[in-house]
């Protein structure tokens, strides 16, 4: 049996996605922080394809020692598909951002995700099939205002990942790296980002797309051979492109 993780399943895209990727019946590893949500996405998924199994795993990835401890709790399953969707956003100026809160977002956006790709690439690369998915963001292809510190750690996992899916290639390697980007979703982000108890998108943000329909384009990326996969800030059109960053080949002796 193969199985697919999706870190940050407990809502949103990462939820959707476990419901996209189980109506294939894919083998699904669900990780969150919240037990409860999980509990209520398995049963979900069970109802909709009992032929599944679902296994549930709560971590809380701004950790670093969890992150380790997630990976080697996973030693015992066959790993098909890694999604790092686990992130959060911040909305606010450098001088006035909660140091706290910034420390926590860059211990999960950057190093949980930089952790978990290079176990899974180090013991999953030449694996036929298999596939790293990290969810960056428009902001790791645009600095938007007032989010200078989420853009960064964004850029981050595009540049990461598409420099992965580089030297993978480089190596003739079986496994491909991708990068998803989505542009606004309605999802907690919001809220989390801008520290409120509820947000609501309808007449506040002028586009956006739903989570589910973020999980269909997180299939589309999927199932093609591009390696990134882009929501178009203006037009939200949804494109699959080959990598955006320049990458320069080292000289070697």
């Amino acid at each position: 049996m193969k199985y697919t993780v999706i870190t940050g399943a407990s809502s949103g895209i990462g939820y959707e996605t476990a419901l996209a990727f189980a109506s294939r019946g894919k083998n699904v590893i669900l990780v969150a922080r919240r037990t409860e949500e999980l509990e209520k996405l398995k049963s979900e998924i069970e109802k909709m394809n009992p032929n599944v199994d679902v296994v549930i795993r709560t971590a809380d990835l701004s950790i670093p020692e969890n992150v380790h401890a997630l990976y080697k709790g996973l030693q015992d399953f066959q790993l098909e598909t890694w999604i790092n969707n686990a992130g959060f956003g911040n909305f606010a100026s450098v001088a006035d951002q909660n140091l706290n809160k910034i420390e926590t977002m860059l211990h999960l956006n950057i190093e949980a995700l930089t952790i978990l790709s290079s176990l899974f690439v180090r013991d999953y690369s030449n694996v036929e099939g298999t596939q790293l998915i990290n969810v960056s963001s428009g902001g790791g292809y645009t600095i938007v205002a007032d989010a200078v510190t989420y853009c960064a750690t964004k850029f981050y996992v595009s540049a990461f990942t598409e420099g992965l899916a580089h030297e993978l290639k480089a190596q003739n390697a079986k496994m491909q790296a991708k990068v998803l980007a989505p542009a606004a979703t309605e999802t907690e982000f919001a809220q989390r980002s801008l520290d409120l108890e509820h947000f609501e998108y309808s007449g506040v943000v002028p586009k956006f797309h739903t989570a589910k329909e973020m999980a269909a384009f997180m299939l589309e990326l999927y199932d093609s051979d591009k390696i990134v996969g882009i929501v178009d800030g203006i037009t939200y059109e949804f494109k699959l492109q080959d990598p955006i960053y320049p990458y320069a080949v080292r000289a070697r002796k």
